[in-house]
C-alpha cells in the first residue's frame, strides 16, 4: 500500500504541478538593471523584489517552484538510479523548460481556434483513474481536492492531442516529392548485409565453478573435432548437444544483420565467411560454436517495390516538420522572458524567444 500511495502522489503531483500555471493578468515580474544574467526581452530577474520564476510566457507566469518540481521529476525518471553523463542535466532542464513554454502556447493556441475537448474520452479517462486508485486511502483522501485540476489537466491534453493531429495532417506527397526523397536517401531503402548462422551452445551456469567451465569448453573442443575431422553433421550434433532454442532446428539460426547478436560475439563472426566453424567461444549461457552458413548481400530496392515505404516515410517527416514549425512560429510570435540569472542553463533557449 506504501508503495501504491508513493506512486500515486507522484503521478498527481506530476500532473497537478503541470496546470497550475498562474495567470499573471498581464503584469510582469518586476525587473531592474543587475550584474548576472539578462533575460530575455532585456529585462532582468529581480530575485529580491520578485518571485522567482522560470519565464513569464505572453503574462504567464511559471513559477521556480512548478519548474523545479517538474525538473526534478523528470530528472528521477530519466536518471533512476543513475549518475546523468556530463551535460545531462542542464540539457534535461532545457527540455523541460521547452515542453512548459510551449504548452502555454499551444493552450492559447487551442483557446483561438476554439478547440473543445471530447467530454466522453475525459470521462473515461477519470472512471480509469477512480478504478485504479479505488483502494487507496490515499486516493479518497485527496480526491475531492484533487479532480478538479486533474479534469482540467486531461481537457487540455486531449486538446492539445487534438491540435498535434490537424497540424500533422499535411497533404500526402506527391510521386515527384517522393522520388526525390527515394534518391536523397537511398540507405533507408537498402536492406543490410545479412549472414546465416548455426549454433551449439553447451550450457554452463554463471555461478557454475571453473572447473564446470573447463569441461564445457573440452566438450566443444571435442565436437569442433568431430565436426572438421570426422565429418560428423552439424544439425545433428545441434539436436543432441546444443542447449539454444535453435537446436529443434539443427541450430540454425537463419539469416541476421549486424547488431544482432550480443557484444563481443559479433566481432568474432566479422573475422570468418562461409563455411567457417568457430573455435569454442565463451558467451554468458557458456560455450558455443557458430558455423557460417551464408552471406547475404546488402540489397539496394528498386524505387517500384518501395514507393509505399517512401511515401509513408516521407508523409511521417513532413507531418514532423509541419508540426516542428507551427511550435517554431508561435515561440518566434510570443513574448517571452526567460530568468536566466537563476538558471543559467535555459540561455540556449534564448534564440528561440522574442
Amino acid at each position: 500500500m506504501k508503495i501504491l500511495a508513493s506512486r500515486l502522489s507522484s503521478i498527481l503531483a506530476t500532473m497537478l504541478l503541470a496546470c497550475t500555471v498562474h495567470a499573471a493578468d498581464g503584469a510582469k515580474p518586476a525587473a531592474k538593471t543587475a550584474p548576472g544574467g539578462t533575460a530575455q526581452g532585456g529585462a532582468v530577474a529581480d530575485q529580491h523584489s520578485s518571485p522567482p520564476f522560470l519565464a513569464v510566457v505572453n503574462g504567464t507566469v511559471i513559477s521556480a517552484g512548478e519548474f523545479d518540481a517538474a525538473a526534478n521529476e523528470a530528472a528521477r525518471q530519466k536518471f533512476y538510479h543513475g549518475t546523468p553523463p556530463e551535460g545531462a542535466v542542464e540539457e534535461l532542464m532545457r527540455e523541460v523548460a521547452t515542453r512548459m513554454i510551449e504548452r502555454i502556447l499551444l493552450l492559447e493556441e487551442i483557446g483561438r481556434q476554439g478547440l473543445k475537448p471530447d467530454a466522453r474520452a475525459v470521462e473515461e479517462k477519470l472512471s480509469r483513474y477512480e478504478q485504479r486508485y479505488a483502494s487507496s486511502p490515499r486516493w479518497q483522501q485527496e480526491r475531492e481536492r484533487i479532480l478538479p485540476s486533474l479534469r482540467q489537466r486531461l481537457e487540455q491534453d486531449d486538446m492539445l492531442a487534438a491540435l498535434e493531429a490537424k497540424v500533422r495532417n499535411v497533404p500526402p506527397p506527391a510521386e515527384d516529392k517522393v522520388r526525390a526523397y527515394y534518391k536523397a536517401n537511398p540507405d533507408k531503402f537498402t536492406e543490410p548485409e545479412k549472414m546465416r548462422l548455426s549454433l551449439i551452445v553447451l550450457k554452463v551456469d554463471p555461478s557454475s565453478p571453473t572447473s564446470a567451465w573447463e569441461a564445457a569448453e573440452a566438450e566443444a573442443g571435442a565436437l569442433r573435432m568431430r565436426l572438421t575431422d570426422g565429418g560428423a553433421d552439424f544439425a545433428e550434433l545441434a539436436r543432441k548437444h546444443s542447449a539454444d532454442d535453435s537446436a529443434q532446428n539443427g541450430g540454425d539460426l537463419g539469416y541476421l544483420h549486424r547488431g544482432m547478436l550480443p557484444e563481443g560475439i559479433q566481432e568474432k563472426i566479422d573475422d570468418m565467411k562461409p563455411g567457417d566453424l568457430s573455435p569454442p567461444t565463451r558467451i554468458l549461457q557458456g560455450y558455443a560454436l557458430f558455423r557460417y552458413e551464408a552471406k547475404q548481400a546488402a540489397k539496394h530496392h528498386d524505387f517500384a517495390t518501395v514507393r509505399a515505404r517512401a511515401t509513408d516515410l516521407l508523409a511521417r517527416d513532413l507531418a514532423d516538420k509541419a508540426w516542428t514549425d507551427f511550435r517554431a512560429q508561435l515561440r518566434k510570435k510570443a513574448r517571452i522572458e526567460l530568468n536566466t540569472q537563476r538558471y543559467p542553463a535555459i540561455g540556449a533557449l534564448t534564440a528561440k524567444s522574442k
